[in-house]
């Protein structure tokens, strides 16, 4: 790929600059030797997947990139428990292998239909949507370790797994080759279900199994709906998806906000959590659908208060100054700071 490649050509909301060089790594091997060579040099890098979740600053001149497209979809073994368990290659895009697993009658991963993004980046925040997280079905990875230079498998227990986050995200640079994923046959049908959502638009209860089709299908129009489905037909989808993670704060935090905010409760080592909406903290803030700062190509999705949208024409600092706003509006009015989700790269 031409180092002339701007990276808003590459990332799904449309911004950033042209670094200095992008090597394509189409299989394991190639990925590991070009990263340890790039790791080698001392320059900055950037590990590139689906371009999804990042936001790349306008000037990146002095970046050298790795971009991840070695794919493969493999059955290691199965089991009289009907457990499967798939070895996936990290360049494989995530909604494709899904679309896999529902047309093999694989239950597990249906209900994160339409995510965007490749596999090997999934781990790193732990993706999750509708009642299931990566970590509930994920065996271990493949890891280049930044510090050691050296290939590992890696535990889901040694993960450090939480709510969009690992210990990757939090702290241990490396690149993901491959993961595995234990999967099961229930004769084609879902895991049950734990979204409120699903069950509704299904018409069937909460705990139910469905088929694996409806599921994804539901899932698919669900989240069209609020333009989280990369679309070149819909503007609101040129985006990162989620900008911001639910806050999770103390109850006694959570108990000075209204009645009518969205909590859900949880019991950690340190007591009791409480996850909060920060789509409904954004919106009773004053920040409404379809809003923008003046003059910038930047706006609120017209679907969802939770993404940032790109326009047409915005730059990586619009997209930046209008998630630094919500911020500041939202901090200002309850006191709670919003973190975003995306990976900021080269600010």
């Amino acid at each position: 790929m031409s180092s002339s490649t701007a990276l808003r050509e590459l990332t799904s909301i449309r911004v950033g600059g042209s670094p200095s060089e992008i090597f394509v790594a189409k299989t394991r091997d190639d990925l590991i030797e070009h990263t340890l060579e790039l790791w080698r040099s001392g320059e900055d890098w950037l590990i590139l997947g689906g371009g999804s979740n990042m936001v790349v600053a306008d000037d990146c001149a002095d970046l050298r990139v790795v971009k991840v497209e070695n794919r493969g979809i493999e059955t290691i073994r199965s089991s009289s428990e009907n457990k499967v368990v798939l070895r996936v290659q990290a360049g494989e895009n995530w909604d494709e292998l899904v679309a896999y697993t529902v047309a093999n009658g694989l239950a597990g991963i249906e209900a994160m239909s339409g995510i965007p993004g490749t596999v090997g980046a999934a781990p790193v925040q732990n993706i999750g949507a509708y009642g299931q997280e990566l970590s509930d079905v994920l065996l271990r990875l493949e890891f280049l370790d930044y510090e050691t230079h050296e290939v590992a498998a890696i535990e889901a227990k040694d993960l450090g797994f939480g709510y969009r986050t690992s210990i990757i995200k939090r702290g241990r640079p490396g690149v993901i080759t491959w993961v595995e994923l234990e999967l099961q046959k229930l004769d084609g049908l879902s895991r049950p279900l734990y979204s409120t959502q699903i069950a509704a638009d299904l018409g069937v209860e909460m705990g139910n199994q469905v088929a694996l089709a409806d599921v994804r299908s539901s899932v698919l129009k669900l989240r069209a709906s609020k333009g989280m489905v990369l679309s070149e037909a819909d503007p609101d989808s040129v985006s990162c998806g989620s900008f911001f993670t639910n806050p999770i704060v103390s109850d006694k935090t959570a108990r000075t906000l209204p009645s009518e905010a969205p909590k859900w409760e949880d019991e950690d080592d340190e007591g009791l959590t409480v996850k909060l909406s920060a789509a409904w903290l954004i919106e009773t803030a004053g920040i409404g659908k379809g809003f923008s700062l003046p003059g910038s190509g930047a706006a609120i999705s017209s679907k969802h208060t939770l993404a940032i949208v790109n326009k047409g024409g915005a730059t990586a600092q619009d997209v930046l100054q209008l998630a630094s706003y919500v911020q500041l509006q939202v901090s200002n009015r309850f006191g709670i700071n919003l973190v975003p989700e995306p990976n900021l790269i080269g600010f």
